[in-house]
């Protein structure tokens, strides 16, 4: 599996406390389904998730959602890497979590004089180019027609990720659909034909690829 950055690389638990000091961090946590953010009103701040699972949201106006990415321990968020057009985005917590929150004016500021700063904006900058590799991928994944070439791709994404055919379906199905922005009934209606043409075998939602 390929090595995926990290934003606290070589930093231990007191170069860390030391570290938020120096950039006035705030950390705060949050139960399972509270909502993080709302529209992200402060551009600029960037969110560290220190512990739990968060996801980014779009709801339209009918109601509707999709989930634009989740975030796992160590992931990062923020408004900067957003259009100012995407009015309706919230983070909301999946399970309990705990988020820092940094001012990427004040990173910039403090790694002048500050080595401590310094190293953490160099693993910054290594955790945005891959948070870039996701951007794209989930824009392949998304500008792909068919629910069923949808439905694949991101089949084929997980399975390399876990270096082997079979893995676990993180999602519910529902997730699912809104991840991949399809109707739930339609994506399921194509999950069967995957299994009846016996392109998947998926048991419990552990799928496993046939081709």
């Amino acid at each position: 599996m390929p090595i995926i950055p990290n934003i606290y690389q070589n930093f231990d638990d007191k170069m860390r406390r030391k570290l938020y000091n120096i950039l006035s961090a705030k950390t705060i946590l949050y139960k399972a389904n509270q909502m993080i953010s709302y529209s992200m009103g402060k551009r600029n701040v960037i969110g560290i998730v220190e512990q739990g699972q968060a996801r980014m949201i779009r709801y339209e106006y009918t109601g509707e959602r999709a989930i634009l990415d989740e975030f796992n321990e160590g992931d990062i968020f923020s408004d900067m890497f957003v259009e100012s057009g995407f009015s309706e985005l919230s983070v909301e917590a999946i399970t309990n979590c705990t988020v820092t929150f940094i001012d990427y004016e004040e990173m910039i500021s403090k790694a002048e004089s500050s080595k401590l700063a310094l190293q953490f904006l160099n693993n910054f900058i290594h955790v945005i180019n891959h948070t870039l590799v996701k951007r794209n991928e989930r824009i392949e994944l998304l500008t792909t027609r068919t629910i069923r070439n949808k439905l694949l791709s991101y089949f084929e994404l997980q399975a390399k990720k876990n270096n082997s055919k079979t893995f676990n379906l993180k999602y519910s199905y529902t997730d699912l659909a809104d991840y991949l922005a399809v109707d739930r009934s339609a994506l399921m209606r194509e999950l069967k034909s995957l299994k009846e043409e016996k392109f998947i075998l998926d048991v419990n939602k552990k799928i496993t690829l046939l081709y």
